[in-house]
């Protein structure tokens, strides 16, 4: 297990049932970043690999 999946697995237990928009989750993201500048390249990654993420089904 990596070290990140203790946060991945707090999200799905507090907010699992929950539906967010991707409006939403961008605005969490900048929200993030400002507050947290020295994780902007990975928030820059993890959000081209979620744009791109259904790119190859098609």
């Amino acid at each position: 297990m990596y070290f990140t999946d203790r946060g991945i697995e707090e999200l799905v237990d507090r907010r699992g049932d929950e539906q967010v928009s991707v409006e939403w989750l961008a605005d969490r993201l900048r929200a993030f970043v400002d507050a947290n500048p020295q994780f902007e390249t990975a928030i820059e990654r993890l959000s081209s690999f979620l744009a791109r993420d259904d790119a190859d089904d098609e």
